[in-house]
C-alpha cells in the first residue's frame, strides 16, 4: 500500500535550505520514493491553518518511507531542513 510523506515547511532562510533539495531528491529515489507535489501560495479558506509550501512524497509503503528517514545518509541533510526551515511532517497510508 502506497504511502505519503506530508511536510509542511516554512523557511526562514531560504539560501541554506537551497542546499537541501538536490542533495534530498537523489536520496528519496534511492529508497524508491518520488516527489509527487509541491504546492505553495495558499489561501486559508477554513480555519486556522496558514501552510506556506507543501511537499508530498510518495513511497511504495509507509516501511520504506521510515527506512528513508532514518537512513544515516540522510542525517546531515535533515540537518540543513531542519536549520532553515520549521516543518510539520506525516506519513500516512493512502486508502484509495
Amino acid at each position: 500500500m502506497k504511502a505519503y510523506a506530508i511536510l509542511d515547511l516554512d523557511i526562514h532562510d531560504p539560501d541554506g535550505y537551497s542546499k537541501y533539495p538536490p542533495l534530498v531528491w537523489p536520496l528519496i529515489e534511492k529508497h524508491d520514493g518520488k516527489i509527487i507535489h509541491r504546492i505553495s501560495d495558499f489561501e486559508a479558506v477554513e480555519g486556522d491553518w496558514p501552510p506556506k509550501r507543501i511537499l508530498i512524497v510518495e513511497f511504495p509503503d509507509k516501511s520504506t518511507a521510515k527506512a528513508f528517514l532514518d537512513d544515516p545518509e540522510y542525517q546531515p541533510i535533515k540537518d540543513i531542513r531542519l536549520g532553515t526551515a520549521r516543518t510539520l511532517m506525516a506519513i500516512g497510508n493512502s486508502e484509495m
